[in-house]
């Protein structure tokens, strides 16, 4: 599976991004977070991108910030993840048929990849899903990481919109549910809220069941 060096060079931007975050905090992670769990797994997380304070300092998709806090929280009520989470890492956690990963591995300026970074990633994105053989739901979160999701499959965007709690058919074995994303602006804002997050959980475990 290709995955990013951690002097990635492919995106200048980011590249620069991450240098200067490096010098302001070198002892955080400031390189591409690779992603969580077992390829094994039957259901596929995909998010945007580390958030600066959060994946970015500690090395782990969804670590150290509020967008992890819901998201493992709800790992754990269905039974997607075992051990408890701490946001430094320092724990046991274990995924369960689940893997995390997001559209562009590095941490953008802004939390705002611009379309050549997403381009760039997607050959990391694509050869992720390959080497994913049990792989049955891809959770979207968010309309960048939809539409990474749409290109890697080949899918026209025009038949597949994005909407909270859609199901997407992306060949005969793959389905790709969406979700607003699971950040603090979009909870605080109640665009998001926590019952929301669990009905589409609800959705892909029965289609998981169902598999």
């Amino acid at each position: 599976m290709k995955v990013p060096a951690l002097n990635c060079t492919l995106c200048p931007r980011l590249l620069d991004f991450r240098e200067k975050n490096n010098e302001e905090w070198p002892d955080w992670h400031n390189a591409p977070v690779n992603s969580f769990g077992s390829l094994n797994s039957r259901l596929l997380i995909l998010g945007l991108a580390p958030g600066l304070r959060g994946a970015n300092k500690t090395g782990r998709p969804f670590t150290g910030d509020f967008a992890g806090d819901l998201l493992y929280r709800t790992l754990s009520e269905f039974n997607l993840s075992s051990g408890l989470f701490n946001p430094s890492t320092e724990d046991d956690l274990k995924l369960l048929d689940c893997r995390i990963t997001n559209a562009v591995k590095c941490v953008p300026p802004q939390n705002k990849p611009v379309a050549s970074e997403i381009k760039n990633c997607q050959k990391f994105l694509r050869s992720e899903i390959e080497s994913m053989p049990k792989l049955r739901v891809i959770l979207a979160l968010g309309t960048v990481a939809h539409n990474s999701a749409l290109d890697i499959f080949g899918c026209p965007k025009s038949n597949h919109k994005f909407a909270h709690n859609s199901q997407h058919h992306l060949n005969e074995s793959i389905t790709l549910v969406d979700s607003y994303h699971c950040s603090r602006y979009n909870t605080n804002t109640g665009r998001l809220t926590e019952e929301m997050f669990r009905e589409v959980f609800i959705s892909l475990m029965r289609i998981l069941n169902f598999n």
